[in-house]
């Protein structure tokens, strides 16, 4: 593996002069989980339709790249044609003129990888539904009552129940994109409720019904099990994203409600996306953002306008916030801003190369971020020091999901939920192709350089979930007869442990087609819930969760 050279200083902090951001548009693809059409009508819902526009998988080599092998398995370079290359030679002059910044790009191989990668307020999830074994088209209410775990081999553990729901709802299907574990209560979201259900047994517990459809949540809570939630103004189109709400997740109950205030004549309330530290919750969309208490509502800032280099959007995590930011000179440069979370004053400014926008955001503290050029397919993974200063830039073999964290147009960028970062790691998953398997990488965030490789095995995906007392939390995704098991991996890497080993039989493929789904393993349990609902009046799955 061709190491890249340790980078110079970057260009110095301009605290009066900040910069932007973006993403980088290309085709578009279908995302992680679509399912195969299969007898099970809960193993068989119909595909969310395509994400939106991602960058190409496949990026050419620049000038001096090639392309490279490894050793499969832990602890080695798996064998691959798709490497992350560095562009040197000429190149090199450039690095240096633009700040150290490194470019790393993708050499092309065999077969093009896919990225590895919602209900009216009358519907009622129900428990683990009957399930009519016929072709697929009816509704799943005429059968007998399934047993999850039939089926199910020696060392399996059990899936603990199923929550499905059947709703005739608008042409586009229903959201349900939150799900939230406080204590012995799991949280989803769905079109115009919060549902809390015992992690037990799924009884519902609680539910509290928006006004309107539920149109932003933040993956956040706050200690106290307290989250936030935007919904619509109104129904039908002509509606804005702008009502905001705080709800105690532990009890169902309301905690204040406002409208999120206008910060201009452009300021479109489409799709806006939150995120919390501390007392504070910022609200971004489409260029505008604002940022509140959690604890009264009271606004504390809104990103300022006008000339210079000023946030579109901000993005908080581990107890730090940063700003994307987009300048107003002939580039429309961009820049990364630490930002206090109470003042929303700028501490440091990191300037990206021209024409280079920030494509994914891995962490926030340490602050992990993924730039490229769209026109020169050039490709970058930095990460910045506490002062904003780059400290090292990522290498490594394989090929990774582009946008990850980037839900379309007019939506902010946010964390990257497949990607997880401890004091000094980022754990990354590489792009899982059509019945081929990826791997999870381990990235020393100091030097830069892969420390380890997990394989998921033969056509398997794995996904990491969180870092925890020294080791990394990975799901491995469920095949047609084969469940999904929670892996626990340790930090220096080596041989992984399952936690849990889902059961065969009839729960696999039901686990197996849940489409874009929302991932969580707390207190030896598994959840895992779709966060998009076709809501044609037949039966869909909505939540399931795996334990002993």
């Amino acid at each position: 593996m061709t190491e890249l050279p340790q980078p110079p200083n970057q260009l110095p902090n301009q605290p009066s002069t900040p910069s932007g951001y973006g993403h980088l548009p290309g085709p578009p693809q279908q995302g992680y989980g679509f399912p195969p059409q299969g007898e099970n009508p809960y193993a068989q819902q119909p595909g969310y339709p395509p994400q939106p526009p991602t960058v190409p998988q496949q990026w050419p080599a620049g000038p001096g790249g090639s392309a490279g092998q490894g050793g499969p398995g832990p602890g080695a370079a798996s064998a691959k044609k798709n490497k992350l290359i560095v562009l040197v030679a000429a190149a090199a002059a450039t690095v240096l003129a633009l700040g150290g910044v490194g470019y790393v790009a993708f050499s092309g191989g065999d077969g093009d990888p896919e990225p590895v990668a919602q209900q009216p307020a009358d519907a009622k999830p129900s428990s683990t539904p009957p399930v009519d074994k016929g072709d697929g088209n009816g509704d799943g209410g005429a059968g007998p009552q399934t047993d999850l775990n039939a089926g199910r081999k020696q060392g399996e553990d059990k899936a603990l129940w199923l929550k499905t729901t059947k709703i005739d709802g608008p042409g586009m299907g229903v959201d349900a994109a939150g799900q939230w574990v406080i204590g012995d209560t799991v949280v989803k979201s769905l079109w115009r409720n919060l549902t809390g259900y015992s992690v037990t047994d799924g009884k519902e517990k609680w539910t509290l019904p928006f006004p309107a459809q539920i149109c932003s949540v933040a993956p956040q809570t706050t200690a106290e099990g307290r989250t936030l939630v935007m919904y619509r103004d109104g129904e039908g189109e002509n509606t804005s994203c702008n009502q905001l709400r705080v709800v105690d997740l532990k009890t169902g109950k309301e905690v204040w409600s406002k409208q999120v205030p206008s910060e201009g004549v452009f300021d479109i309330f489409t799709s806006p996306t939150l995120s919390m530290t501390g007392d504070t919750v910022t609200v971004s969309r489409g260029g505008t953002a604002s940022a509140f208490k959690i604890s009264n509502g009271d606004k504390l800032f809104a990103n300022p306008l006008g000339d210079g280099c000023n946030p579109d959007s901000y993005e908080a995590g581990n107890g730090k916030m940063i700003a994307l930011a987009t300048c107003s000179d002939e580039d429309s440069t961009a820049e990364v801003h630490g930002i206090d979370p109470v003042t929303g004053a700028k501490g440091w400014a990191y300037r990206l190369p021209a024409k280079f926008k920030v494509t994914s955001i891995y962490s926030v503290n340490p602050t992990v971020i993924d730039i490229g050029n769209e026109q020169t397919k050039q490709r970058s993974i930095v990460v910045l020091g506490p002062d904003g200063k780059q400290t090292a830039t990522l290498a490594g073999e394989g090929s990774f999901a582009v946008g990850c964290g980037d839900t379309g147009l007019f939506r902010s960028l946010a964390t990257c939920p497949s990607a997880v970062v401890d004091a000094n790691t980022l754990y990354l998953p590489t792009a899982a192709g059509t019945g081929k398997a990826n791997e999870i990488v381990a990235f020393d965030l100091a030097t830069g350089k892969d420390k380890w490789r997990v394989p998921a095995g033969d056509k398997r995906t794995l996904t990491p979930l969180k870092a925890v007392n020294g080791q990394l939390i990975a799901y491995r995704k469920a095949e047609e007869e084969q469940g999904g098991e929670v892996l626990s991996i340790p930090a220096a890497g080596g041989t992984p442990t399952a936690l849990l080993r889902h059961p065969s039989g009839a729960a696999a493929p039901i686990e197996r087609t849940f489409t874009l789904p929302e991932l969580d393993y707390v207190d030896g349990r598994f959840f895992i819930s779709s966060t998009h609902l076709r809501a044609q009046g037949q039966d869909e799955k909505l939540l399931m969760v795996f334990g002993k």
